[in-house]
């Protein structure tokens, strides 16, 4: 995948798959699958690290996690999320938080919103450095936003986010996050942008889908929003495998003769 693709995907009809994954165990996994482009997400903060939300994430850590994928995939599209406030802070600032995600292996970074940002992120994009937009369901502004709840219902913040797509298409991003959002205006905005739109939570009609590894393989017992699909029962499976070497070493069955030097 590289970044011209998307476009060509989205002109193709051929819907683009993301997966969002902070490790490097992981990564090799994703490595030899199907999957487009890995996400390097802000939200590593609460899955991996147990923060409460993804305001904790800081442009250090997201280099750490974006370096250990890319020595995992290292031939996979990665997509690193410029964390919280690095993108409002000023030019120089941002600029070197952009330099830290991009020598860390990301091959564009993901900015959330627009409003007050157009500018910078034309800068960015000028600058050589893809960019994806992240518009409706914004985890960094969670609190200004009421908390997680779906986003662009009313009329008015409909035609909001459209907007914003469209400011954010002009000001050069490549592709599009949007994130629960009625499916309805997910396919309004996906029609109306010559750029791909990826979706979580945003319907079939977006020109990709996106989820978070733990998610998809079911790690997350607390955690089941209507979008969300387990493709396994993997904390039960791991569970499984755990307690029984753990029955294994209690009983004296591991290690066995063929297990020993």
């Amino acid at each position: 995948m590289k970044i011209q693709t998307f476009r060509q995907r989205k002109m193709a009809g051929e819907k683009i798959s993301m997966v969002t994954c902070y490790d490097y165990w992981s990564a090799q996994i994703l490595a030899e699958s199907t999957v487009d482009t890995l996400l390097v997400g802000d939200s590593l903060a609460m899955v991996m690290h147990g923060f409460p939300s993804t305001v904790h994430a800081t442009v250090d850590m997201m280099a750490t996690h974006i370096a250990a994928v890319k020595r995992g995939a290292p031939n996979k599209f990665i997509v690193g999320d410029m964390p919280f406030l690095a993108a409002r802070k000023d030019l120089g600032q941002a600029m070197d938080a952009v330099m830290v995600l991009m020598q860390a292996g990301s091959n564009a970074i993901k900015i959330e919103g627009a409003a007050g940002q157009l500018p910078l992120l034309a800068h960015i994009v000028e600058s050589g450095v893809p960019v994806m937009g992240h518009l409706g369901l914004t985890p960094q502004s969670v609190e200004g936003l009421g908390g997680h709840k779906v986003q662009g219902r009313m009329e008015a913040d409909a035609q909001r986010i459209l907007d914003d797509a469209l400011a954010l298409q002009a000001a050069g991003c490549f592709s599009l996050v949007l994130e629960c959002i009625p499916q309805s205006l997910g396919e309004r905005i996906s029609k109306a942008l010559d750029i791909p739109t990826i979706g979580i939570g945003a319907g079939p009609h977006t020109d990709g889908q996106v989820l978070v590894l733990q998610d998809l393989l079911g790690m997350q017992q607390a955690f089941k929003p209507k979008f969300l699909r387990h493709y396994m029962d993997g904390f039960g499976q791991l569970s499984h495998a755990v307690n029984h070497f753990h029955s294994d070493v209690v009983d004296g069955h591991f290690p066995s003769c063929k297990e020993v030097y």
